[in-house]
């Protein structure tokens, strides 16, 4: 039996490994050890409303985090998805209301073209992170074309759905919850995600079983393009507006949530659960440094620094693992 065939069944039967585990431990303490501060400094964060305006920007950032996820999981890294998201921001406050036709084509077209870069990618082995700098130029040109001053109008059904006011349950972590299983069951238990996911971790098994390793990353580019618009939809459902440069940052917090979360640039090795942990926890550490009255200029050194602290962590634990 092929390494590929083991890791489908394997994914197939659901049973998860020592390493796995290991791996979805460190964020959720991560994530922990941000939140007790914050708890200790305003106890009204405990409440319903507390807690949802707390994770109030975190699915879109969940969701940009998964698009990366995608790309990371093919042995690629996308250095424009924040601006890819941006664009799409600007398409939903201005074409999707007044011309809604056309928008929806326009978000189908932005899939097409991200599963097309993928495929090229592969076919002329190009170096991903060039391809998508130079893409990131394309997205933000067109988004400062189609909104060059911020403003707009979100549709009213995806503000519905944003403010969705769900029971006992924050709104925001009924979301997370849903979109880390859905990503989990795909790409980690069903046959067709491990199949992708070898096209980073094993793509020669992906050539002798008959696959295509272009079509698989090809097929991973395009998930990332429909996650980067699910990403921007939300986005825009909570800001009700939208500028070209509104999700800029999300292209190095998704890289951060993906490692964050037990993810590796070598091997297609990713989680979904954690990546969607990784999200929330440099979300809530931006409101952490807010607390503490940090200037913002000095929170994306100091989320950089949690990163590290983090990542120094997994490697002595992984380290003591392998003594053992």
């Amino acid at each position: 039996m092929t390494t590929l065939a083991r890791t489908t069944v394997r994914a197939r039967s659901g049973l998860l490994s020592r390493h796995e585990i290991q791996t979805l431990l460190l964020p959720m303490a991560t994530l922990a050890v941000v939140l007790a501060p914050i708890f200790w400094i305003n106890p009204n964060t405990m409440s319903y409303f507390g807690l949802g305006l707390l994770l109030n920007l975190a699915v879109p950032m969940i969701l940009a985090s998964m698009a990366q996820l995608c790309i990371i999981a093919v042995n690629d890294l996308d250095l424009s998805i924040g601006a890819f998201i941006s664009l799409v921001s600007c398409i939903a406050v201005t074409w999707l209301p007044e011309r809604p036709l056309l928008g929806v084509a326009a978000l189908v077209a932005c899939v097409l073209l991200y599963a097309a870069i993928g495929a090229l990618v592969e076919l002329f082995d190009l170096p991903s992170i060039v391809v998508t700098l130079g893409l990131s130029f394309v997205w933000g040109g067109w988004a400062l074309i189609l909104l060059p001053m911020p403003g707009g109008a979100t549709p009213q059904w995806i503000q519905d759905v944003m403010n969705l006011a769900i029971p006992v349950v924050p709104t925001p972590i009924v979301y997370a919850v849903v979109i880390a299983l859905c990503g989990h069951w795909f790409l980690m238990r069903s046959s067709l995600g491990v199949r992708l996911r070898g096209a980073g971790g094993n793509p020669k098994a992906i050539v002798r079983s008959g696959g295509s390793v272009v079509r698989a990353k090809a097929l991973m580019y395009g998930l990332a393009g429909v996650l980067g618009i699910l990403s921007a939809l939300t986005l825009v459902g909570i800001t009700t507006s939208a500028d070209a440069n509104i999700a800029q940052r999300y292209t190095l917090i998704s890289i951060a949530a993906v490692i964050l979360g037990g993810g590796s640039f070598i091997g297609g090795k990713v989680s979904p659960i954690g990546a969607t942990l990784g999200a929330i926890t440099l979300g809530i550490a931006a409101s952490f440094l807010s607390f503490l009255n940090i200037a913002p200029k000095w929170q994306i050194g100091l989320q950089g620094a949690i990163l590290i602290i983090v990542l120094s962590m997994r490697i002595l634990l992984s380290a003591r693992g392998e003594r053992q």
